[in-house]
C-alpha cells in the first residue's frame, strides 16, 4: 500500500495531500511559488508521489500555510508506512548544491524530535518564503510524522542553494529509511 491522502481544513488553511512512497507525479501547489519548488526537490529526490495542494491565508504572511503543509505531510508519511514493518529505518544524505552543502539524517522511530542547525540561514531570506519558517516547518514535519530528524546546513552564502540543497537532502535520507529490507521492524522492542 504505502499511500495516503491526508486533508486538514481550518479557518487558515485548507490542504490536500496525496503521498505514494513508492513514486508517482508530482504536482505541489501551495501559492507560495519557493515552496512549491522546495517541495518538489524533497519529493523527486525522495522519489515520492506527491500532490499537494494548499489554500492558505497568504494575505496575511505565509506562516500558516507552511507550518500546516507540514502537519499534513507528516501525518500522510506517518500513515503511509503504517506500522513501519520491514523498512530500514535510519537514512542519512549529504548534498552540495554549488558552494552550499546540508545533511539529513532521519530516524522513523515514533519518536518524534528535531535537531537544527542552520548555519546563519535564519539571518536570510527566500523570495515569499522567509528562512525562519523552513524550520517550523521541518519541526511540523518531523512531529507530525514521528520522526528524529536532523538537520544541518554547514555552510553556504546562497540562502536558495542552502535551503534547496537540506529539502533534497531530506528527501533523500526518508528514500532509504523508507526502503524495505525484511518483514520485520527494525527495533528491539518489536514496535516503532
Amino acid at each position: 500500500m504505502r499511500t495516503s491522502t491526508q486533508t486538514r481544513t481550518t479557518r487558515e488553511t485548507d490542504i490536500t495531500v496525496n503521498l505514494n512512497l513508492g513514486g508517482g507525479g508530482i504536482n505541489i501547489s501551495t501559492g507560495i511559488g519557493f515552496f512549491d519548488h522546495m517541495l518538489t526537490s524533497f519529493a523527486t529526490h525522495g522519489k515520492f508521489g506527491l500532490e499537494l495542494t494548499c489554500k492558505g491565508d497568504l494575505h496575511i504572511d505565509a506562516h500558516h500555510t507552511v507550518e500546516d503543509d507540514g502537519i499534513v505531510l507528516g501525518a500522510a508519511f506517518a500513515a503511509a508506512l503504517g506500522d513501519k514493518a520491514g523498512i530500514v529505518r535510519f537514512g542519512s544524505a549529504f548534498v552540495p548544491m554549488d558552494e552550499a552543502l546540508a545533511f539529513a539524517c532521519a530516524d522513523i522511530s515514533g519518536r518524534p524530535f528535531l535537531a537544527f542547525e542552520g548555519g546563519g540561514l535564519a539571518a536570510m531570506s527566500n523570495p515569499g518564503l522567509e528562512s525562519a519558517l523552513v524550520v517550523e516547518f521541518m519541526r511540523a514535519f518531523a512531529f507530525n510524522a514521528g520522526i528524529t530528524l536532523h538537520l544541518s546546513v554547514p555552510y553556504g552564502r546562497d540562502c536558495h542553494d542552502m535551503t534547496e540543497a537540506m529539502f533534497k537532502a531530506l528527501g533523500r535520507a526518508l528514500r532509504r529509511a523508507c526502503a524495505l529490507e525484511s518483514d520485520a521492524v527494525v527495533s528491539t522492542k518489536g514496535v516503532l
